[in-house]
């Protein structure tokens, strides 16, 4: 218990010290190698024993995960280590490589400053490899390299000590490519990956040993020993002369930055507040002393504290008692523990500064993404944009009617442990729905909430949930309300591209400066008139008043909104989700006296005219589609590529490494149920596949009106495609 002592005190004292600590990710594509790597890290810095790491799989606390040997939730750790006499925090995150869990990946990228790219030696990068990398930088996280699996390529592909070389150069080039096509700025101030600069380290995870140029100059091992090492099989002396740990972490302490350092330019990527003011600058400098301001990333049960929030502390300070606001939410929370990760245990602390990442119990408002603060208004955080939307959905149900209060509240928990996850529940059939971003999500949410929750369900077969969207311009259409004493003019008309763009990526929000949000829109090509009308974003959609000087309306906008919501939410078409319209109000009229235009006459006149136009705009219904990356051995390729085919799929690229076939093509997501089996049969279980969220795509005309009566069905809908008279039947 002694060193273990002693490592708390280093660690409580090195937190107070932002240009000690170091806070990282590492990403990766699935079977890259991360969790081995991060087994061997914490090994090398004495928080588990050696002999166990690798085969520990420490990170991994889920006993899901264990089983299918995936990561599923990210994990924090924090560990110490030496570096030219001086000692370093570095708390670091393991994230999950599976694309389904990708809004993992995200939330990581938005606690951390610095990212360790693991990639495959053999493989080389992958699709995942590209998507991970791209958040990074999208959230100013800046990356290194290391070159995982080194060993298989010696002994596996009998590459002479040359070739791998030029093989190796070439894995670099290739993500530098990545990183200058992903953001040109930042790759020209010096964030290319570069060997002889040290931030490239090559190695094995699994037999533990890196090695990366200042590691050569250091110990005096040289790239053609490794070479003879790996030739002869000696991992063990290698291991010993170039441990992994130090290699990796000398380079994170060398090359990653600092959270003084990295604040600076991260505070202004993901916050849209005045940077001149007393919080910018104190979350610039990291400054401890300040206003709090910590960033809600990770939300885990325990089964004793309860909800743990986990996040990053960018301004202030943390204390046990503190009384904290919590965006959105009128009600104070009060803070009942801090702590540390030391490993999966969390150290209490009684005070945690800026620059650290921190576990806190006490926040039971707080949601993933949360701005928690002790300022009164300040500005929130940009909300975490993920690069995927919940595509499939299933429904829910207890096994046991006694289970049926409890499931509620289990679904709610687990939405808030992961946000990508949707729930809806539905009070008038008892029907749960839970939509996700692919059948294997919504697998391993069953599992959870049978295993960890306890209580035992039924899920129906997925479903695909689709878009609705409009091709033309319709409009204006009138909406009168019950009473006919109100009516409104909409028009409505797809929204461009480039602005549906804009809003996915949350550069474009309500809560940012009008002034700043018109120029954005202006310079993606909206009208000065149109720029000025937007009063409201739902998801893609978005809602202009183009009216000039009517009276009341500005009390009555909200009631007007309300009707724009629900229809985003549910399309006129089949009751789905509306994505890139865009919806004007040309004209209104509105009785003088407030009784005569409650929400009982406005919310259903604006809904119907929305409705109503949306059907005239030809409204249509788009489709989910998953891009899917198949490597498979050349004599099995044809199997493969007719498991695509005979899935309305289509391949946009093939390309072959050696006697492998890699197959990129994309399907609709409708059309992939069961595809796990069926490739395995079509392969002879020698395919190796992974898919990824494609976006959405209109759904071939003649199937039209085939799925919207399927969806309408199930949903007990009028039988039909409805026409825009059915919405104005007042």
């Amino acid at each position: 218990m002694g060193r273990r002592k002693k490592m708390v005190e280093r660690v409580k004292a090195l937190m107070s010290n932002p240009d000690m600590i170091r806070n990282i990710g590492i990403v990766a594509h699935i079977d890259h190698g991360k969790t081995t790597l991060s087994d061997n890290l914490l090994a090398g810095a004495g928080m588990i024993s050696q002999d166990l790491a690798g085969r520990q799989l420490f990170m991994d606390s889920d006993e899901e995960e264990q089983e299918r040997g995936i990561t599923i939730d990210s994990a924090n750790v924090s560990m110490v280590h030496e570096y030219d006499g001086n000692e370093y925090l570095i708390n670091l995150i393991d994230t999950p490589g599976h694309v389904d869990f990708g809004g993992d990946v995200t939330r990581a990228m938005r606690a951390v400053d610095g990212a360790v790219v693991v990639i495959d030696a053999v493989e080389g990068t992958m699709p995942q490899t590209e998507t991970v990398l791209r958040q990074a930088l999208k959230e100013h996280v800046r990356p290194v390299l290391f070159i995982n699996k080194v060993d298989r390529l010696i002994n596996e592909l009998q590459e002479g000590g040359q070739e791998m070389q030029i093989r190796l150069g070439k894995l670099i080039d290739l993500v530098n490519k990545l990183i200058k096509g992903m953001n040109e700025e930042r790759y020209k101030a010096g964030w290319k990956v570069d060997a002889s600069g040290g931030t490239v380290a090559f190695g094995s995870a699994l037999y533990n040993w890196a090695i990366s140029v200042p590691m050569m100059q250091k110990t005096g091992v040289s790239f053609s020993d490794v070479y003879e090492y790996c030739r002869n099989e000696d991992m063990e002396t290698l291991a010993e002369k170039c441990p992994l740990h130090e290699a990796v972490n000398d380079m994170v302490i060398r090359h990653l930055p600092s959270p003084i350092e990295a604040q600076e330019g991260r505070v202004g990527a993901i916050w849209h507040g005045d940077k001149t003011s007393e919080i910018g600058k104190s979350m610039k400098d990291a400054d401890a002393n300040g206003d709090l301001a910590f960033m809600v990333t990770d939300i885990a049960m325990d089964p004793h504290a309860g909800e743990v929030a986990t996040g990053r502390l960018f301004s202030g300070s943390l204390t046990r008692g503190m009384e904290v606001s919590v965006s959105g939410i009128t009600v104070k929370n009060r803070i009942q523990q801090v702590g540390v990760f030391m490993g999966p245990e969390r150290l209490e602390v009684e005070r945690i500064p800026a620059g650290n990442i921190a576990a806190v119990t006490g926040l039971k408002d707080a949601i993933v993404g949360s701005t928690v603060t002790t300022l009164e208004d300040m500005m929130p955080f940009e909300s975490i944009q993920h690069a995927s939307e919940p595509v499939v959905t299933v429904a829910v149900e207890a096994k046991h009617m006694k289970d049926l209060p409890k499931l509620v509240e289990v679904l709610r928990q687990v939405a808030k442990e992961d946000p990508t996850l949707q729930i809806k529940l539905d009070e008038e059939t008892g029907e749960h729905l839970l939509a996700g971003m692919g059948e294997l999500h919504l697998e391993v949410i069953g599992h959870r909430i049978e295993r960890d929750k306890g209580v035992e369900i039924t899920t129906t077969p997925p479903i695909v949930v689709y878009r609705e969207s409009v091709k033309s311009h319709a409009g204006p259409v009138e909406g009168k309300s019950p009473n006919r004493h109100n009516r409104f003019y909409i028009e409505i008309e797809p929204l461009d591209p480039e602005i549906i763009k804009l809003i996915k990526e949350g550069e474009i929000t309500m809560r940012m400066p009008e002034l700043e949000r018109r120029e954005l829109l202006m310079n993606a090509g909206m009208s000065k008139e149109e720029a000025k009308g937007l009063v409201d974003i739902y998801e893609s959609n978005i809602f202009l008043d183009m009216t000039k000087g009517i009276q009341y309306l500005n009390e009555t906008m909200e009631l007007i909104l309300e009707g724009f919501t629900e229809v985003m939410k549910e399309g006129p078409l089949a009751r789905e989700p509306c994505m890139g319209v865009k919806v004007k109000l040309v004209d209104a009229k509105l009785h003088e006296d407030a009784v005569h235009r409650g929400p009982a006459q406005v919310i259903p006149a604006s809904r119907q005219a929305i409705q109503a136009a949306m059907l005239l705009a030809e409204d249509v219904l788009f489709e989910p589609y998953q891009k899917v990356f198949i490597q498979v051995p050349q004599e099995q390729m044809g199997g493969a590529t007719k498991e695509i085919q005979g899935r309305r799929g289509i391949i946009l690229n093939m390309t072959s490494e050696g006697d492998t076939t890699v197959i990129e093509s994309k399907a609709p997501v409708s059309e992939l149920f069961g595809f796990a089996g069926d490739i395995r049969s079509a392969t002879e279980g020698r395919a190796m596949w992974s898919t990824e969220f494609a976006g959405f795509d209109s759904l071939p005309t003649n199937m039209v009106a085939e799925i919207v009566n399927e969806i309408r069905e199930r949903k007990g809908l009028k039988a039909g495609v409805p026409q825009p008279e059915d919405y104005l039947s007042m």
